[in-house]
């Protein structure tokens, strides 16, 4: 799991469902001219804390679980995420409920009771709390300023080698290759397992390789998530970038950047803005 991959409308659901925790150990009923009454807390109510208070915490881990997974889990063709989404909306719906009609049957019972008891402190946190959850796992996939990552991707200790692996486990965990556009030196195997040139040279009519310009690679983290395409101009997506880690770009092409994944596979990033470089 990686929880870098949370967004800001994350943070919210995860803030509103602490609230609605917080607000399950207040009083579920406000009784009026009466200051000392031993009020139970929206635990003592069962509708209440399967409807509202569970359905509302379970709907936010369910979010939180579906983000932080490299690939998506699905439960009778959803994915964690929509499930958890629909928990959250029913259980603001039932919390606006119980806010109207706190004592449900007592209050057609014809004694006046209904009268004197209304939301206590709880339910109406609860309410605030559960609006809130449901408004922010709806809104985080259609607002940018919510899809933006809730902890920022973290900086590598200092430059980098091509094919050398950062601290912490980002960019690519393979064995030292030569530096970008230089040359192998004599004796040792060049890139993909190809052999040196004889006398450490290249033999003539074998162009070297070196990069665009005065290009040099750096690692970069993208804000969002965001595919990466095959260098052929496929438009089938190879791979997804993720926030919270650090990719090698190794060339540019226009505004565009060919970018090397942790598992070595290469591909173009069209979309660079707002990256983090390295």
């Amino acid at each position: 799991m990686n929880i870098r991959s949370l967004t800001r409308g994350d943070g919210v659901v995860i803030g509103a469902a602490v609230l609605l925790f917080i607000a399950s150990f207040l009083d579920i009923y406000s009784f009026d001219g009466v200051d000392d009454a031993d009020i139970p807390s929206l635990w003592g109510s069962g509708p209440v804390v399967l409807g509202v208070v569970l359905a509302g915490i379970i709907g936010a881990a369910l979010i939180v679980v579906a983000r932080a997974l490299p690939q998506p889990k699905k439960v009778a063709g959803l994915d964690l995420g929509q499930f958890g989404i629909a928990f959250t909306v029913f259980a603001a719906w039932c919390a606006l409920g119980n806010i109207f009609d706190p004592l449900g049957g007592f209050d057609n019972d014809g004694s006046g009771l209904g009268d004197r008891i209304g939301a206590g402190t709880g339910l109406i946190l609860a309410l605030i709390a559960t609006l809130v959850m449901a408004a922010a796992a709806v809104a985080t996939p259609l607002v940018p300023a919510l899809k933006g990552t809730l902890l920022p991707a973290p900086r590598p200790a200092g430059p980098q080698p091509y094919g050398a692996q950062p601290p912490g486990g980002y960019g690519y965990p393979g064995a030292q290759q030569a530096p970008y556009g230089g040359q192998p030196q004599p004796g040792q195997p060049g890139p993909a397992g190809q052999q040196p040139f004889p006398g450490g040279q290249p033999q003539q009519g074998q162009p070297a390789q070196q990069p665009a310009g005065d290009f040099s690679p750096f690692w970069f983290a993208v804000p969002v998530p965001r595919p990466l395409f095959p260098e052929d101009g496929s438009p089938t997506p190879i791979a997804e970038l993720a926030p919270g880690t650090w990719y090698l770009a190794v060339e540019q092409r226009g505004q565009a950047l060919v970018a090397q994944t942790q598992d070595g596979r290469r591909g173009v990033l069209q979309d660079t803005s707002g990256i983090q470089r390295g």
